[in-house]
């Protein structure tokens, strides 16, 4: 195998990274503003256009950019913002609708604070979003790390993302029952923060880089339930005045909408993802099925990470783009090992080669990949001219080992200067001998340290163990002990031995017991592939968690990815109470497919919740919702249904553009309600789209969906609603999740195109 001296992501792929950045860093300031723009449509009662307008013109008045003042705006409506009104914007003769608006300044770190909320909110996943609340809004107010986990039914926490801890400390708190620390118990129980000024009681432990060190632990509120718990550490002691606290209230609303809107699991098995970040040398998960297709990443742990040079995967997690000059050779050795385990000697993996060698005669690297079940495989790689990542883990490793020696005829202790270390002493202060050591090992582990002594001193041979140590900030560290007699003239006159840290690998240890015995609670590979499966969908799109109740209704949607390589589409749904009693049910579909095609998703969709809250008529609501179309980056078009349901009189108002008809089921008989004859979001300026009234009735099933149900290649549309209409009749009896299931089962479109379904039972 040859390779160039092109480094391992090469030109394309840094210039598509940087790529990606910029259209997230504008998907993020279109979040925003998009957010603000619907707070002056519902203050001012203009349009959407009228609404931007007038942002632009406080921007003009005030000084303060867009951006910046859309986070004021946001703040002002959200109780973030403690600043004074701002003037409104000046014009000719101000309209009364103009003075409505006011803005409250907010302080530069509440305004911080809003700007990485909105990037949190346009991230794909939970990891990404605690990254970016970090960063952003946290590592200004001193914190260093972030913590959050979901609940589930079982009052069970699992950790749903983190940033700037390890990932071995990670997988430590994986999963936390629910007989949890006090601290969190307390939280779940009555949704109200806890402020842990200097760390938890000493009887305690949470997560953070030391006891003694600050944290906050609040609950993530959803809909004004606790479905999460959030902990934020600090590196040392810390002061949670108000302002601090009322900065990290706002931002935990955020990660609690995140939490329902993301998850961060990556692709895979999440007991296999631990395993993989638990290792200590680069290590990729790759998918390999269909056989046909190239394989794609779907997991990099750290080490990994920094040998392609600090660039998590690329969007389509191509492996092409992540190793574009071994791909071929690592696809075809992961074809190979499907089944069976593979060895081979590459050329130049990432962060192998070892400075100024010659290109010519590049360093050969043992390549390892293993089967992981039957669409997976796991690649491994090493290489001893590696100075890197194989010197640090070498200098750790010695760093963490200590030599001792003790005398029991009158002597000295004496220890290696890793051990004063190892045990948090001062050089000034005196090594402390075996025999000496209970006053600093956990009282738990006594029976251990009397153990070791009676071998050593009675059989007088070599013994070891391992010892919790307190140390003098009731840290614990785990110190195995290796310990050899030293006997002159048949008696035994002191120890000899080793201290070595084994902190890490325990946690380590830990971790991947707890995940293999998850493994093991997977009853059967079909259980499994299902798992994975609900994964990677709700990765992209949230679904609607078994039957949701709103007034009047219950509801069961799903999303199903686009079964060409997972493309990323513009489908979405909404079913969201309103303020005014009503419930706002839609769907829609943004055309193409891609970043450009999420993008207009989510303003279309952040937009159409802002503006709902209006209490306007469909009608009105998808007038504005196209004149937003125009505007959007890209120049997106987009079909959509805007409904609202009336539980006090069961009608549902509705408008449509474009889209395909509503499939209304009663008394076990399926017909479609056409509907008007208007046209798609984003084709014409101040287009008035009609409204259409359909009374419901207790028992009714209604069913809105996207064209990748029913779509296919060589069909007519009509045979495709048909064949619809008929098995939604053959599923009317079940629930309505089991409707959902059911009908994504036999659709039969053949577009490739994302799929979206939501079926609402009338109460």
């Amino acid at each position: 195998m040859t390779t160039s001296a092109e480094g391992p992501q090469g030109p394309g792929t840094a210039g598509l990274s940087a790529e990606n950045r910029r259209l997230r860093a504008e998907l993020a300031r279109r979040h925003l503003i998009d957010l603000a723009t619907g707070v002056l449509v519902a203050q001012l009662g203009a349009s959407p256009a009228d609404a931007a307008e007038h942002l632009s013109a406080l921007s003009r008045a005030t000084g303060l950019g867009v951006e910046e003042l859309s986070a004021d705006i946001v703040n002002g409506v959200a109780g973030t913002s403690g600043g004074a009104p701002a003037a409104p914007a000046p014009s000719a003769a101000p309209t009364p609708a103009e003075e409505e608006a006011h803005v409250v300044f907010s302080t530069p770190e509440e305004r911080r604070a809003r700007q990485a909320a909105s990037v949190a909110e346009s991230l794909d996943t939970v990891g990404e979003a605690a990254h970016a609340l970090l960063e952003g809004a946290l590592v200004p107010l001193g914190a260093e790390s972030l913590w959050l986990w979901r609940r589930d039914a079982r009052d069970c926490l699992r950790l749903a993302g983190h940033a700037g801890t390890g990932a071995a400390e990670a997988a430590a708190w994986q999963w936390i029952p629910p007989a949890a620390p006090a601290a969190f118990r307390s939280v779940l129980a009555d949704g109200e923060p806890v402020w842990l000024d200097a760390g938890p009681p000493a009887t305690e432990v949470l997560p953070g880089p030391a006891p003694r060190a600050g944290r906050a632990v609040l609950p993530l509120l959803l809909r004004g339930a606790t479905v999460g718990l959030a902990l934020a550490a600090w590196p040392g002691p810390t002061t949670f005045d108000e302002p601090l606290r009322r900065a990290l209230v706002g931002l935990m609303d955020v990660a609690g909408t995140v939490l329902d809107a993301t998850d961060s699991p990556p692709s895979g098995s999440p007991a296999l993802v631990d395993v993989l970040d638990a290792l200590s040398h680069p290590a990729m998960l790759l998918r390999v099925v269909p056989p046909a297709a190239p394989p794609t990443v779907e997991h990099l742990n750290d080490y990994a990470v920094a040998a392609l040079g600090g660039a998590h995967p690329p969007e389509d997690r191509s492996l092409a783009l992540a190793l574009p000059l071994l791909h071929a050779d690592i696809a075809h050795l992961a074809r190979r090992a499907h089944r069976t385990a593979r060895t081979q000697r590459v050329a130049r993996l990432p962060a192998t080669a070892a400075p100024g060698e010659d290109d010519d005669s590049p360093p050969l690297v043992d390549v390892r990949v293993l089967p992981a079940g039957e669409e997976r495989v796991v690649v491994l790689w090493h290489a001893a001219t590696d100075p890197g990542l194989a010197s640090e883990r070498a200098v750790s490793r010695l760093q963490s080992v200590a030599l001792f020696q003790d005398s029991l005829t009158g002597g000295d202790t004496v220890w290696s200067e890793q051990a004063y270390a190892l045990f948090g002493r001062s050089r000034e202060e005196p090594p402390v001998p075996l025999l000496g050591l209970r006053g600093l090992v956990h009282p738990e582990d006594g029976e251990a340290l009397t153990d070791l002594l009676r071998v050593l001193t009675e059989r007088r041979i070599g013994a070891q163990t391992v010892l919790r140590i307190v140390l003098g900030d009731r840290a614990v560290r785990h110190v195995r002990v290796a310990a050899e007699p030293l006997i002159d003239g048949g008696k035994v006159t002191g120890f000899a031995g080793v201290y070595q840290d084994v902190s890490a690998s325990r946690r380590t240890e830990a971790a991947l017991t707890a995940t293999f015995d998850q493994l093991t609670a997977v009853r059967t590979r079909a259980e499994l592939r299902h798992q994975l499966a609900q994964q990677l969908q709700q990765a992209i799109v949230p679904e609607v968690p078994d039957l949701q109740e709103f007034p009047g209704l219950v509801v069961a949607a799903r999303y199903r990815p686009a079964a060409a390589e997972y493309r990323v589409g513009g489908d979405w749904y909404d079913v969201q109470p309103l303020p005014t009693g009503k419930v706002l049910v839609a769907v829609g579909d943004v055309a193409g497919h891609g970043i450009e095609a999420v993008t207009g998703m989510v303003s279309l969709h952040n937009a159409q919740r802002g503006l709902a809250c209006t209490g306007e008529s469909p009608r009105r609501l998808m007038g504005w919702l196209n004149e937003m179309t125009l505007r959007t980056s890209g120049y997106p078009t987009a079909t959509a249904v805007c409904a609202l349901y009336d539980p006090a009189d069961r009608e549902l108002v509705w408008s449509s553009a474009g889209h395909l008809p509503l499939l209304l089921v009663r008394d076990g008989a399926a017909r479609l309600i056409d509907p008007p004859q208007d046209i798609l979001l984003g084709a014409v300026p101040s287009y008035a789209y009609e409204e259409r009234r359909t009374a419901l009735r207790p028992g009714d099933t209604l069913l809105l969906y996207t064209d990748g149900l029913v779509e296919r290649r060589h069909d007519g549309l009509d045979d495709g609603l048909a064949r619809l209409a008929a098995q939604a009749e053959l599923v009317s009896g079940y629930p309505p999740n089991e409707q959902v299931e059911r009908l994504l089962d036999v659709a039969d479109g053949d577009t490739d195109d994302d799929t979206s379904l939501v079926v609402v039972l009338v109460r």
